[in-house]
């Protein structure tokens, strides 16, 4: 296999083994978790031979990195309305209707490499690769990896919640105003901010559109917290109801906004999608209230 990194060990004052000294000697082996899997998957050669993690560590020695084999993934050629990339990452704004990642062929993930440019940081990844998902029915911009690096500082970045995400919704009934809901999500604390918009009628139906601000991520979090309070998502066939006069538009719920400090330029990235065109739909044929 290919050689991706060497490392020559300098002048050491302590007798260490190779699972700690190694950790970050590598550019695309920045944690003591991606050594191990390294280890594992015997990629790490000390002097030339399959290095252990109990292997010790001596003045003069030289540690390899292997490139990985790589399996050939079939490319899903659907092509992508691209919102930012450079090298490191990219945002891209995700149809409704196919899943973000999964055991499919036509997924997201799957488009990226049709869509993307390979990146040329020293630790890219051998495809890029979301760092969070939207469910399939929902629309809107998606973060993804193009480097090792910048996919763990992004896990961190949404760990330590500073990458704000906000969304679009249509729900059933008029909100009289903005409200935080807090319902645990299978026994996890949750939390969704609801900023109301505008209020609409339409044959006898009211609706209201709303900005959500989701401080946590749970799995349907939005969905469930609208749909708990009693204003289910409109098109949510697992949380909501039919409505008589919107029959087509599939869920009404999308990712429009989102903001972090890109982790590599430290840029602030701040990214906002006109509202999708079937709510605009909507709000020509309704009457406001």
């Amino acid at each position: 296999m290919k050689i991706k990194e060497t490392h020559i060990v300098p002048a050491i004052a302590e007798k260490i083994r190779l699972q700690e000294y190694a950790v970050s000697i590598f550019t695309s082996l920045p944690t003591k978790s991606s050594l191990k899997k390294a280890l594992k998957k015997e990629l790490i050669l000390l002097n030339g031979q399959t290095a252990k993690t109990s292997d010790w560590i001596h003045e003069g020695q030289k540690i390899e990195l292997l490139e990985p084999k790589i399996e050939e993934k079939k490319v899903f050629t659907l092509k992508l309305e691209i919102i930012y990339e450079d090298e490191f990452l990219a945002i891209i704004h995700k149809p409704a209707g196919i899943p973000t990642s999964g055991n499919y062929f036509k997924t997201i993930e799957n488009a990226l490499p049709f869509n993307l440019k390979e990146s040329k940081a020293k630790d890219a990844l051998p495809a890029p690769l979301p760092v969070h998902r939207l469910d399939n029915p929902t629309s809107g911009l998606l973060l993804i990896a193009k480097s090792k690096a910048v996919q763990v500082d992004l896990n961190r970045l949404f760990e330590e919640k500073k990458i704000q995400k906000s969304y679009h919704a249509l729900v059933f009934g008029s909100l009289s105003a903005s409200v935080i809901l807090k319902d645990k999500i299978e026994e996890k604390d949750a939390e969704t901010h609801i900023e109301v918009l505008k209020h609409f009628q339409l044959k006898n139906e009211n609706f209201s559109l709303v900005k959500a601000f989701p401080k946590t991520g749970r799995t349907h979090q939005i969905r469930i917290h609208l749909a708990n309070h009693g204003n289910p998502i409109v098109g949510d066939k697992l949380y909501g109801k039919p409505s008589e006069s919107i029959k087509k538009g599939g869920l009404f719920l999308a990712a429009t906004g989102l903001e972090f400090k890109h982790p590599v330029n430290k840029n602030n990235l701040n990214l906002e999608l006109p509202l999708p065109k079937k709510f605009r739909e909507i709000k020509s044929f309704s009457k406001n209230t």
